[in-house]
């Protein structure tokens, strides 16, 4: 009774194989199923318009954004983190931003929190975010550049009619 016991919970975890997608490539290319159909292109129906590049300012900026994470649950307040490329790429280069919507006439109210190589967003509330930064550091001794990581909690006040905070505070955190 114990080997067909043995036998059957063999069989068992075999089928629960987890590398069966690292043997695909064993299946002969004939018999493997054929990838998804990609969408058929599309056929122009009119002539073709010529565009300009855009020159202002304001553009060159929004076109450093490389990161962008709505902060929902600010009541009635909008508000986002975003990262803009710049800087020295081998010694951070991501400048992390919090923006609060003043209005349509003002636009943006934002802050600069940190120069990282990255970000994450460890917890969201209203009025608060707490964050881990990943950054390069700089050893004065022997000149060589290490990482290190941090944790931040970036705090705010929530005014009851939707207005941004006048500041904002980065505490260090654990």
């Amino acid at each position: 009774m114990k080997p067909l016991l043995f036998l059957t919970a063999l069989i068992g975890l075999a089928a629960c194989d987890s590398g069966v997608e690292t043997r695909k490539e064993v299946v002969p290319p004939a018999e493997q199923p054929a990838p998804a159909a990609a969408a058929a292109p599309l056929a122009a129906a009119g002539p073709a318009v010529s565009l300009q590049p855009e020159t202002g300012d304001a553009l060159q900026h929004a076109a450093a954004v490389v990161r962008l994470d709505e902060l929902a649950g600010q009541g009635p307040l909008a508000a986002k983190l975003f990262g803009t490329a710049g800087g020295d790429p081998a010694m951070n280069g991501l400048y992390v931003h919090i923006a609060f919507f003043e209005s349509p006439a003002e636009g943006w109210r934002v802050f600069r929190i940190a120069d990282v190589l990255d970000y994450r967003i460890l917890s969201r509330q209203a009025g608060r975010v707490d964050l881990e930064l990943e950054e390069s550091v700089l050893d004065e001794a022997s000149g060589r550049i290490g990482g290190e990581t941090r944790r931040v909690i970036v705090g705010w006040p929530i005014a009851a009619d939707g207005s941004p905070p006048a500041e904002v505070t980065v505490s260090p955190a654990q």
